[in-house]
């Protein structure tokens, strides 16, 4: 027979959880839009379209823009609408997460700056036995830096020192076989549109240096 404490307690938590469910999900919806907002505010597509992922937790984004990019972008946000699953979140996915990919016109070298002890299980590279490999220091964080040709380094370490917060930057990669330019970051409401600008205004700026040579 269940004891009038167990029932009292799972009624608390069934309320904790409908009131959980009601202000993570005005939430996470109001973040969706900030971003989606601030997103097109940069990068002025001339055609999107969007598709949610599953229900509260983000969105992908395909952007054709004016100079003939192709931008891919994925948003994934914290259940912040779950009671149960939002702690174990907390320590599994640490944080809202942003994903760009930039389908370039031209690329003639490979790099990847990987944000030391980030990754659990790192990500395979494609031919990583025949990059060079270094480790730096961008200000007060180490990070992993990958590449085959010196000027492709060069970008990508000039490149990351342009944001308005390193340590949000966790992965940033150029690669040859795909001539994509992928970009992995921590989003936060307070920088993320001056980041978006900075990045788009970055690669239209010097993109020249990324072609074959």
């Amino acid at each position: 027979m269940v004891s009038a404490e167990i029932v009292t307690l799972l009624l608390l938590l069934a309320g904790a959880a409908v009131i959980q469910f009601f202000r993570g999900r005005k939430l996470n919806l109001g973040l969706v839009e900030f971003y989606a907002s601030k997103s097109v505010k940069a990068f002025k597509p001339i055609d999107k379209t969007y598709t949610w992922i599953g229900g509260y937790i983000g969105y992908r984004a395909n952007f054709e823009l004016e100079d003939g990019l192709k931008l891919e972008y994925t948003l994934t946000l914290l259940p912040r609408h779950s009671l149960l699953y939002f702690p174990i979140s907390l320590l599994t996915n640490r944080h809202d997460k942003l994903f760009l990919v930039f389908r370039l016109k031209e690329l003639g070298g490979e790099a990847h700056l990987i944000k030391k002890g980030y990754y659990r299980f790192r990500p395979k590279i494609e031919d990583e036995v025949a990059l060079k490999k270094e480790f730096v220091k961008v200000g007060e964080h180490n990070y992993e830096l990958l590449y085959d040709k010196k000027k492709y380094a060069d970008w990508i370490l000039n490149f990351i020192q342009g944001f308005s917060k390193v340590e949000n930057v966790k992965h940033i990669s150029l690669t040859r076989s795909t001539k994509v330019l992928y970009i992995q970051m921590k989003p936060e409401l307070e920088t993320i549109e001056r980041d978006f600008e900075y990045i788009y205004d970055y690669i239209k700026s010097y993109s020249p240096k990324l072609k074959n040579s």
